[in-house]
């Protein structure tokens, strides 16, 4: 049974001469792209090749269906709402509120458990579920929290930044290079 279309894709000489130069330059995002390409492939203007949706799917290793809602933005939004994605609309919950997330970088700042050498990420989120901080979290959720405070070693110091045991350059001065037979070497002695 062939259905009819309900959103058809007439484009002017203008837009497809922008498309054209838009696939033509290639600096644009490849979704960005690739949503050219469907347009000018559906379009069923005189000068367009006017394909189905199922030929241009299939040629531009696209579903169906994508190509179904660029022609329905194109047709409702216009051409610039076509090229772009729709903008998620999702939400995503928080794991930690900012008292969960204090207690967990305590814990990871603690001694690790006895028989442990140091915290892993596992056990930190096994030890935070156990020891009610939050129901649930996952070692991934505990590695973010703990990137967001630059916590560089897990059971390493927490919050201090680590002293360098390098002396600053003000006092050593810089390492010289030199080349020697189209090679570069570290000279063995120290400039000013």
């Amino acid at each position: 049974m062939l259905m009819t279309k309900k959103y058809r894709v007439t484009l002017s000489g203008e837009e497809r001469d922008e498309l054209s130069a838009l696939i033509r330059k290639g600096k644009a995002n490849a979704r960005k792209l690739t949503h050219a390409r469907v347009l000018l492939a559906v379009d069923e203007s005189a000068s367009g090749s006017g394909r189905t949706d199922e030929q241009t799917a299939q040629v531009l290793h696209l579903s169906t269906r994508t190509v179904e809602r660029v022609r329905e933005r194109f047709v409702e939004q216009g051409l610039a709402a076509a090229l772009l994605p729709k903008p998620s609309t999702r939400r995503y919950e928080r794991a930690f509120d900012g008292a969960q997330e204090a207690r967990l970088i305590a814990l990871a700042c603690s001694a690790p458990l006895e028989g442990k050498a140091r915290w892993t990420l596992r056990l930190l989120a096994e030890q935070a579920v156990e020891l009610k901080i939050v129901e649930t979290i996952s070692h991934e959720s505990v590695r973010q929290i703990l990137k967001k405070t630059n916590f560089g070693h897990i059971g390493g110091r927490c919050g201090a930044s680590r002293r360098s045991n390098r002396l600053s350059l003000s006092t050593t001065g810089k390492t010289c290079w030199r080349c020697t037979s189209s090679r570069w070497t570290r000279s063995a002695r120290w400039c000013a």
